[in-house]
């Protein structure tokens, strides 16, 4: 299956919201190898979080080489190979945010790249996907502790 986040997606653990969640409606990507949703409905109690608009945005995108690097060619004499591409992917979701009271809202920018050699897609598939689960399950297990330190600056 394709990236396309079931709807709605329950959000991570934060200080200050209580179970959120988030409705995607499917949006025009900035380009044609990417897809992007854009969140039009709050659920749980977010008070003062606002959907996607025009000035506000709020979207998430997944995006995928423009051209897939291949393996390179191993040496005749050793058998190693020394040319190994990276096939980058991007997660990145954008948030209007205000910085001051009374001021327009910003866009705040988080981006997740992940950096796959290329043949490790099919030489040791598992051990991608492992990389990514353990990547998702720190951000899950500590989603309240990233936002804090976010916003007190406190590692």
């Amino acid at each position: 299956m394709s990236f396309g986040p079931s709807s709605p997606v329950t959000g991570g653990p934060q200080t200050g919201l209580t179970s959120p969640t988030y409705t995607f409606t499917a949006d025009v990507a900035p380009n044609s190898y990417s897809e992007q949703y854009a969140v039009t409905t709050l659920g749980g109690t977010q008070t003062n979080v606002v959907t996607h608009s025009v000035s506000s945005p709020f979207t998430v995108t997944m995006e995928r080489p423009a051209q897939f690097k291949q393996l390179g060619v191993p040496n005749p004499v050793t058998g190693i190979v020394t040319n190994i591409g990276r096939n980058v992917f991007v997660i990145r979701t954008r948030k209007g945010v205000t910085p001051l009271s009374g001021q327009a809202k910003q866009t705040q920018l988080i981006e997740t790249r992940i950096s796959v050699p290329a043949g490790a897609d099919t030489a040791d598939a598992v051990n991608v996907r492992a990389a990514l689960s353990a990547h998702i399950g720190v951000l899950w297990a500590g989603s309240a502790g990233v936002g804090d330190s976010l916003i007190d600056g406190i590692l």
